[in-house]
């Protein structure tokens, strides 16, 4: 199970205008064909997930064309223009909390653009969008640990399990990008994220890797060989 999070590669790049001494037939043409296209084009999905110092926002997009993908970053909001075979597509979102531009960046793979956002402030999100609320300090001075996931339901778990399947055989450099990953959560992670991924690699012998303490704590974690493979043991 994985879930990329490599650093970002480049940043936005400014988005293409409309020029100011365009004729008001061709406003109106271009006007007219937006229309059209927008409305047979399908939505852009997206998802969510969020570390202690990082949101990523994916948006699941198949085959498109990284020299006609623009990525503009503010404060509070994220801007996407990308083209693909299936057509041309706008994604804009109005962030709940402001991010740090010059450390955010993106990526683009065949499946997808990842988003990767570094956060000012360390909290939790409870939203994507909208008006976030900064959470407040407790005088009691007890450290308030990240809630993982983010509001979309995921658990590390079950979010590792699906991106694991999209990213399987998408490009050469997924192990660099997973040992990378894995050493994210083990920092980002509580005490009990820590003790399970650390149970469950060693009692499997390096095939299974959780971050459910609950699951994995109470009894040993089983070998489990990857598709195809038998696992066999060998007396010396």
């Amino acid at each position: 199970m994985c879930i990329p999070l490599p650093s970002p590669s480049c940043y936005g790049r400014p988005l293409i205008s409309l020029s100011s001494d365009a004729s008001a037939t061709e406003v109106l043409k271009d006007s007219e064909e937006g229309r059209s296209v927008s409305a047979a084009a399908p939505n852009i999905k997206h998802d969510w997930y969020q570390t202690e110092s990082h949101v990523v926002v994916t948006l699941l997009l198949r085959q498109a064309n990284p020299d006609d993908v623009t990525v503009n970053l503010k404060e509070t909001e994220v801007d996407v223009c990308a083209t693909a075979p299936s057509g041309s597509y706008h994604f804009n979102l109005h962030l709940a909390h402001p991010i740090i531009t010059k450390l955010s960046g993106y990526r683009v793979l065949p499946s997808k653009i990842e988003v990767k956002m570094r956060k000012v402030h360390g909290h939790h999100w409870e939203s994507l969008e909208g008006e976030g609320v900064v959470p407040s300090i407790h005088s009691s001075g007890q450290e308030t640990q990240p809630a993982y996931p983010s509001a979309s339901g995921k658990n590390w778990d079950a979010l590792a399990s699906q991106l694991a399947a999209e990213e399987k055989g998408e490009n050469s450099e997924g192990d660099v990008a997973l040992n990378h990953l894995f050493q994210q959560i083990y920092a980002d992670g509580n005490e009990d994220v820590r003790r399970a991924m650390n149970k469950s690699f060693v009692e499997s012998g390096g095939t299974v890797l959780s971050t459910n303490w609950g699951e994995v704590g109470q009894e040993k974690v089983e070998v489990k060989p990857p598709d195809g493979m038998e696992w066999r043991h060998y007396e010396i």
